[in-house]
C-alpha cells in the first residue's frame, strides 16, 4: 500500500485546500499544510469545500518550512514539487509509493530555497498563454497519477 503525501506550502484559498482535504479523505492519501496559512484552519470556506470529510481526512500541521523540511528529511521520503517553472509532465515522471506532492500557494506559488529543496520538479502541461491550473484540479491530477502508478496497479 502507497504512503503517499501531499503538502500545502502556505495556501492561502480555504476553499482549495477544503477540496484537496475532501479528495484525501476519499482516496486515502494524508496532507500536510505547511504554515503560516492565508487564513483560519477553522475557516467556514474550509468547512463548506471539505464538507464533514475533512474529519476524515489525515492532517499533519507544520509551523513552517523549516520544521517541515527536517520532518521530511528525517523519514528519508522524496519531495514533487507541482510548478508552473518545471520542464517535465507530471504523466513522465514515476512516482514512489512514499512521495510527497507538495503545491504552492494559489497566489505566489513556493519561493527559490522551497523550489531548490525539491527532488523532482513537474508541471501540468498547459495551453501557450495560460498561467495556472487551480491548485485543487492540479492536485487531483496529479495525485490520480501517483495513485495509478502506485497503489492502482
Amino acid at each position: 500500500m502507497a504512503d503517499l503525501r501531499l503538502a500545502l506550502y502556505q495556501p492561502d484559498i480555504p476553499g482549495n485546500t477544503g477540496t484537496i482535504l475532501r479528495l484525501a479523505a476519499c482516496l486515502g492519501f494524508a496532507v500536510d499544510i505547511i504554515e503560516p496559512a492565508g487564513f483560519d484552519i477553522s475557516d467556514r470556506n474550509l468547512k463548506r469545500a471539505g464538507m464533514d470529510y475533512i474529519a476524515a481526512a489525515a492532517l499533519t500541521r507544520h509551523v513552517n518550512w523549516e520544521r517541515f523540511e527536517e520532518w521530511r528529511k528525517s523519514t528519508g521520503r522524496r519531495l514533487v514539487l507541482a510548478s508552473t517553472k518545471a520542464a517535465e509532465r507530471y504523466t513522465d515522471v514515476g512516482f514512489l509509493p512514499d512521495d510527497i506532492l507538495l503545491f504552492g500557494r494559489e497566489s505566489a506559488g513556493v519561493p527559490d530555497q522551497v523550489h531548490a529543496a525539491a527532488d523532482v520538479r513537474i508541471l501540468v502541461p498547459m495551453v501557450e498563454g495560460q498561467r495556472s491550473i487551480n491548485v485543487a484540479v492540479s492536485a487531483a491530477m496529479i495525485v490520480g497519477e501517483a495513485m495509478r502508478q502506485t497503489v492502482w496497479r
